[in-house]
């Protein structure tokens, strides 16, 4: 049995901020009651308030973490949007590296992963 493989490394640079900035600033927004009110009554039209590219509303649409991250979203924008759904940061932890929610906080209270 082989062991999985690690996570890349995320780095989230000056072209990853420019390529997620609109989805950066939606996701930002619904830290105000009134934007995530909004957001939940119409998801489509409240990504193209932002001007947000297809494939980028199509991830926001899916719940998908990953696409969201490698569209240029910041993983700190994009947990406003976990928060909503009612995820935890150890959520999107385990999202990100293939592992469950429970195994990823139990990991990270052992001092961190030892598969990298």
């Amino acid at each position: 049995m082989t062991s999985p493989q690690p996570a890349p490394t995320y780095v989230f640079d000056g072209p990853t901020s420019r390529r997620g900035h609109r989805m950066n600033k939606m996701f930002m927004s619904l830290t105000r009651a009134q934007a995530r009110e909004e957001f939940l009554a119409d998801e489509s039209a409240y990504c193209d308030r932002f001007g947000l590219a297809e494939d980028q509303t199509t991830a926001v649409l899916r719940r998908d973490w990953q696409a969201m991250l490698d569209l240029g979203g910041s993983i700190f924008y994009v947990y406003k949007l976990a928060m909503m759904d009612g995820l935890s940061m150890q959520y999107l932890g385990g999202v990100f590296t293939g592992m469950t929610e429970a195994d990823f906080k139990a990991a990270m209270l052992a001092g961190g992963r030892t598969d990298v």
